[in-house]
């Protein structure tokens, strides 16, 4: 390798002290410059050390960085007066204007110092995140889901989504408890951490937990006492937006802020300012539904006494037509009577002489069964004398008597042959014979 020996030989010092000589003299002044912030730590000596960064809007890929430092009493100052303008922490992820110097150390580069801020600018990008959170709910359908909700006539089981230790908390349960109208609430703590970065996360697992239960509750309370402005940063994500304006629950926020509403503040049913006021929205809308129910109570007994009043006179009314009606009532009852009389009579006349004339009927039916009866027993008569005349035992007992072949009766003598054996019945006994000879009739 060859080298230009013409040109100077410079130390790495030296050469870190001309660029920033040349830096000074390039860029004396202050410049108001825009940058995301990566990263932001705070030392012991209570100087914080920064890192600016510049995303392409399209790809979020890194275009620019640079590393920057609030010194110390700068920052006592400035930051406090950041964070309760903004309502939100000087932390990594949010977007700054900020007045810097430009440096450049020979041990340590390029660095830019940060001797003033603008929170207006703070302020405008929260809120276009905001809308923007916003408007993607109203896109998908579900930004005012929340609000549509019906707050129970009754909202007595409250679930409270809050820290256990919070002194909103107890404000909150203690003036539900000693409500003036004597109205008793159902609560239920639900914990999260309502500061810092787990606030989205917390919030959501403890939705999630009155989810599996919620036939058990009749509305959510989203509420933090106290806390710096700052922490109101958790409450403006999407993930946390989207599942409060879903829940099948009305739910109220009382996260002890005035000035500006969250984007939960914005998509929950209700939105009041703290705990308290959280307390006293629940015991007014039970005062409302007691004076509702006052009223129609009113009503009811006004109407009970009204509807007395008609039916009385209408029984009054009917009382007086009474005799009348009666008499009336009496009369068509009596030509009635007197009708099913006429009827009944005729028909117990015609009754009786059907009856007569079937009993006659009956009377010469009986004379003609009776005749034929005698007519039948005598002929039954004559023909047992006949029966009697032919029997056999009678034949033989005039002397007659039955000669029988193979078991059957003979009567005619040409039937036999000589050597045939036949038997004789007599009136008394038996006896076989031989035939010898037989002869013709002539």
């Amino acid at each position: 390798m060859f080298t230009d020996m013409e040109a100077p030989s410079l130390s790495l010092l030296e050469l870190n002290g001309l660029v920033r000589r040349s830096i000074h003299a390039c860029l004396p002044d202050e410049y108001w410059v825009q940058a995301e912030l990566s990263d932001v730590r705070v030392n012991r000596s209570g100087h914080c050390y920064l890192e600016f960064v510049q995303k392409d809007e399209k790809s979020n890929a890194l275009v620019a960085k640079a590393r920057g430092i609030v010194w110390g009493n700068v920052f006592d100052r400035l930051i406090p007066y950041f964070e309760q303008e903004t309502g939100q922490a000087f932390v990594a992820g949010i977007k700054v204007l900020v007045k810097v110097s430009v440096d450049f150390h020979e041990l340590y580069g390029y660095s830019l110092t940060v001797t003033d801020i603008d929170p207006a600018y703070t302020l405008g990008d929260m809120a276009r995140r905001r809308k923007e959170i916003l408007l993607q709910l109203e896109r998908e359908g579900v930004l005012t889901l929340n609000k549509e909700l019906e707050l129970p006539v009754l909202a007595q089981r409250i679930a409270v989504i809050s820290s256990a230790t919070a002194a909103g908390y107890g404000d909150f349960c203690s003036q539900l408890e000693h409500n003036s109208f004597g109205f008793v609430f159902y609560t239920r703590l639900f914990p999260a951490v309502m500061q810092g970065e787990q606030v989205e996360s917390s919030i959501i697992a403890a939705l999630d937990r009155i989810y599996a239960e919620c036939e058990n509750w009749d509305v959510v309370v989203i509420i933090r006492g106290g806390g710096a402005a700052s922490d109101l940063s958790g409450f403006d994500t999407y993930e946390l937006a989207a599942s409060c304006a879903q829940f099948p629950l009305p739910i109220i926020t009382g996260i002890g802020h005035e000035r500006d509403d969250t984007v939960i503040d914005q998509i929950a049913h209700t939105r009041v300012k703290t705990p308290t006021a959280a307390a006293e929205f629940l015991i007014n809308h039970m005062l409302q539904t007691a004076e509702r129910l006052e009223n129609c109570a009113q009503l009811l007994r006004q109407k009970v006494d009204e509807r007395l009043r008609r039916e009385k006179e209408r029984l009054e009314r009917c009382v007086a037509r009474v005799p009348a009606q009666v008499q009336m009532r009496l009369q068509r009852e009596m030509f009635r009577q007197e009708r099913l009389a006429g009827r009944v009579d005729a028909a117990w006349k015609s009754r009786i002489m059907k009856e007569q004339y079937r009993l006659q009927a009956f009377s010469h039916m009986a004379v003609v069964l009776q005749a034929r009866f005698q007519k039948e027993f005598h002929r039954l008569d004559l023909l047992e004398q006949r029966v009697k005349s032919a029997s056999p035992e009678l034949l033989l007992k005039r002397g007659y008597s039955i000669t029988l072949k193979d078991g059957k009766s003979l009567t005619d003598a040409s039937l036999l042959r000589p050597g045939d054996e036949v038997v004789t019945c007599l009136l008394k006994g038996t006896f076989k014979s031989k035939v010898i000879e037989t002869k013709k009739q002539e």
